[in-house]
């Protein structure tokens, strides 16, 4: 096994493990991530529509 292969079964793991003992906080941290990739993609949006 390669290490970038072994890095990411670690990181997986460590998510699944999180997810199982943190919920709430592992959802506030999805909810978290998701608004700021809405902002960005809105902001984006917005910028290409006071192009035109």
């Amino acid at each position: 096994m390669n290490v970038k292969k072994i890095v990411g079964l670690l990181a997986i793991a460590l998510l699944l493990f999180f997810v199982i003992t943190q919920p709430s906080g592992a959802a506030g941290v999805v909810q978290t991530i998701l608004g700021t990739l809405r902002d960005a993609a809105e902001a984006i949006i917005a910028f290409f529509q006071s192009l035109f």
